[in-house]
């Protein structure tokens, strides 16, 4: 394989950057405000839990306003009925989510249990299905790790029900973040090259 000159990496990194490459700034800013809230949610994890399940309730109840009026001002559609059915669904989840965090955490908790049960069900039948490859190893270990997840978070259910989902996502703003900022700080070096 050809080595690629400096003008041809450049050249790449433009095509994946794309317009990020011109606001690095932005990429940079923005990936350390994801890291430090990471950090604030590592460290506060029940905190975080119940500031994720009251801002799961506004976009709740804002969903059902939203839908509600939807149907309302659509006369003449025969699914107005359903409509407002369930905006009065989202309505009741919003509330219930608000009056009784701890149940509403809790069914969070077990719907997190039943993804990594099922995305690692799936990535296990997609690794048999690939197992001529070499590679194939690394499905069956991701599938191994999505299912031990699944086992852990139902081995401390319901106690981890109060700090697992604040955790989850502090896990993923982190790891948000310094894609991010790995990305702007790219995007800088790219732009400092060109000039």
């Amino acid at each position: 394989m050809a080595e690629l000159n400096t003008a041809q990496i450049n050249e790449i990194r433009t095509k994946v950057l794309g317009a990020a490459a011109k606001v690095p700034g932005a990429l940079i800013g923005l990936g350390i405000l994801f890291i430090v809230l990471g950090m604030i949610g590592i460290a506060g994890q029940t905190l975080f839990s119940f500031v994720t399940i009251n801002v799961l309730g506004i976009f709740l109840f804002a969903g059902g306003i939203l839908q509600g009026a939807h149907a309302l001002k659509s006369r003449g559609w025969k699914s107005i009925g359903v409509q407002l059915v369930l905006a009065a669904l989202y309505l009741a989840a919003a509330i219930f989510t608000w009056a009784f965090p701890i149940p509403a955490l809790e069914a969070i908790t077990l719907w997190l249990a039943a993804i990594f049960f099922v995305t690692g069900a799936l990535r296990l039948i997609s690794a048999f299905q690939h197992r001529h490859f070499r590679e194939w190893f690394w499905l069956v270990l991701s599938s191994a790790l999505s299912i031990l997840m699944g086992v852990l978070i139902m081995n401390g259910y319901p106690e981890s029900s109060l700090w697992l989902p604040g955790m989850l996502i502090a896990i993923e703003l982190l790891l948000q973040g310094w894609s991010l900022l790995f990305m702007g700080l790219a995007a800088r070096s790219l732009i400092k090259k060109i000039n």
